[in-house]
């Protein structure tokens, strides 16, 4: 007759000599993302990628549509607005359409 074992603590084995596989892809993952974290940080923060901020008295501008006109832009104001909805035609809604009168 042929009996069927759980492999594993109960043949014999302990914790300590099981093969388990899988802390490979894990180290690799681990390495890509640290790289890559690395990397943004060069590239965003490196050396070259300082900003170049210039004070508010050495704007030429000092309006939107003054930069505009000068690029040549012809700077016209918008139109206004529809409502949303018109009010609809005979009784307010609050107001029953036909009133009944007190009997």
């Amino acid at each position: 007759m042929m009996r069927m074992q759980a492999h594993g603590i109960a043949d014999g084995g302990s914790v300590k000599h099981r093969n388990r596989h899988g802390g490979t892809p894990l180290l690799v993952a681990a390495v890509v993302a640290i790289l890559g974290v690395l990397g943004m940080l060069i590239v965003d923060h490196g050396p070259w990628n300082k900003p170049n901020v210039q004070p508010a008295a050495s704007a030429n501008y000092s309006t939107t549509g003054e930069a505009a006109r000068a690029a040549g832009a012809k700077v016209i104001p918008t139109e206004p607005k529809a409502p949303i909805e018109p009010d609809p035609p005979g009784p307010k809604p609050a107001h029953p359409a036909n009133p009944s009168t007190p009997q």
